[in-house]
Formats: structure tokens, C-alpha cells, sequence
């Protein structure tokens, strides 16, 4: 356990190197991404700097000045799911078990709300039971599974589809 000051803020340019290798630290544990390692920084700082001109939840939680963790909430493209954002998010493994995760959903939650989003979707493995917890204590609910959806190291993984409805949060 880590006992580091840990700060929760919007996205800044100037963290956009920090997320980015938060990202690929998650990614490269092999367990909860849908990615086995980072994206390319060009695709991670053009994501980052969409979400930062764009004012969408983008919110990382800083220790020591380094980028420990984030959660994004996306709004969907398409004009039919404009009302809908998508969530994502990780905490580098030295800083789990600390309450991060639920102060950054909150934060991106509150800013998605600020930005008139509806609803936020997300999906996650069914083998990460803590980050379900997670997401069912803030509200969130099961809205489907997909049977083996993904692949990773020769096992199979289904990804839980759950929600949340702001309006009912």
C-alpha cells in the first residue's frame, strides 16, 4: 500500500506523457485492459488532447506529480448516442486498493453529468470482480454479458455490459 498524497484532477496537457505510460503499465499486467500494451503516444496524446478541447471527463489521479490512474468518459459519435458515453479506466497496481478508483469515477461521473450525458456504459471482464464491485457500489448495473469476447493468453473472457442511468444516480 502506497501513502502518497493522491490528487484527482481534469487532464492536462502536461499529463498526457503520465497517462500514457499509466495506460500501458494496466495494459501490460495482461487483466483488465482490452489491450496488451499502451497504444502508440501519438493515438494516446490525440485522445487526450480531444477530450481536453472538448471538456469531456478526462480525470487523473496524480501522486508525487506521476499520473497513478484515470478515468475518461467519452460521448458516442453518432448523433442517435450522443446522450451516451463510454467509460474507461485503470490505477497502476502500487496505488490499488486505495479508494482511487472510486474518486475518479466520481469526478468523471460529475463532469459527464455537467456535460448532459444520460447514460454511461462500460465494459469489463468477468474475471475483474473487484472493479464489478467497484462499479455496481456506484451505481452501475449488468445490462448483458458476451460470452468469450475476448481472447487472452489461450483463455477466453466474457465482457460484462453494465450502465449507468445519471438521472438515477
Amino acid at each position: 500500500m502506497n501513502d502518497q498524497i493522491v490528487t484527482i484532477e481534469q487532464i492536462k496537457e502536461e499529463h498526457i506523457l503520465g497517462y500514457h505510460q499509466a495506460v500501458d503499465m494496466v495494459a501490460r499486467e495482461k487483466k483488465y485492459l482490452a489491450r496488451i500494451q499502451g497504444p502508440p503516444l501519438e493515438s494516446a496524446q490525440a485522445f487526450a488532447k480531444e477530450n481536453i478541447q472538448n471538456g469531456n471527463a478526462h480525470i487523473v489521479a496524480i501522486a508525487n506529480g506521476i499520473v497513478v490512474g484515470w478515468c475518461d468518459i467519452v460521448p458516442m459519435k453518432k448523433d442517435t448516442f450522443s446522450h451516451c458515453g463510454v467509460l474507461g479506466m485503470g490505477v497502476v497496481a502500487d496505488f490499488r486498493g486505495q479508494g482511487i478508483g472510486q474518486k475518479l469515477i466520481k469526478a468523471a461521473l460529475q463532469r459527464a453529468k455537467e456535460n448532459g450525458l444520460e447514460k454511461v456504459e462500460l465494459e469489463v471482464f468477468h474475471t475483474n470482480t473487484n472493479a464489478i464491485s467497484l462499479y455496481e457500489k456506484m451505481g452501475f448495473v449488468v445490462e448483458g454479458r458476451k460470452r468469450r469476447e475476448a481472447k487472452l493468453e489461450g483463455q477466453y473472457l466474457d465482457c460484462i455490459e453494465m450502465a449507468l442511468f445519471m438521472n438515477e444516480s
